[in-house]
């Protein structure tokens, strides 16, 4: 159509002529509401803009069981590749406070079982009763799962996690 054909026609329904693709070979143009256009376009560059990762946290205790701790392990590694950052706090109650080395170990091991999804923004921190340490997801393509739930079952009914099988 030419262009004062389509001028024309977009003043005659009271709407705008907007030029969408101006590298096209010839280009192309629509007929609508420049501020609904505008608006539009807005609205759709705010949805691209990533919401900011949220912080998510996992909550340990110095005697944790093998099954618990996986667990809290596997929400972690979720946490993490949905590419949220996790804070991991170990509390202390009562008579623990006399091993914190134990607490402390218990922080080694939750880093290097999350070391292929994360990298350590805060060092473990010990602030009165509680350990603190924050973790940051790596970038998606350096990430690998570790702690994954098996499709097959034990025969109690309880899934089978296998600490060294990745998934995509």
């Amino acid at each position: 159509m030419k262009l004062s054909d389509a001028l024309r026609k977009a003043q005659g329904m009271g709407l705008d002529l907007v030029e969408i693709a101006p590298t096209a070979n010839p280009p192309v143009c629509k007929i609508v509401a420049l501020g609904k256009f505008r608006y539009d376009i807005s609205k759709h560059e705010r949805d691209k803009r990533p919401a900011g990762a949220k912080l998510k946290e996992l909550k340990f205790r110095v005697n944790i069981d093998d099954h618990d701790y996986l667990t809290k392990i596997r929400h972690g590694e979720e946490f993490l590749d949905r590419g949220n950052k996790v804070r991991v706090q170990l509390q202390f109650r009562g008579r623990e406070m006399a091993h914190r080395e134990l607490g402390m170990h218990l922080m080694e091991k939750v880093r290097d079982d999350l070391s292929s999804m994360s990298q350590v923004e805060m060092e473990p921190k010990i602030t009165g009763r509680n350990v603190t340490m924050t973790l940051s997801p790596l970038p998606a393509n350096r990430r690998k799962r570790r702690f994954t739930v098996l499709p097959e079952t034990a025969d109690e009914g309880e899934p089978v996690v296998s600490p060294n099988s990745t998934s995509q």
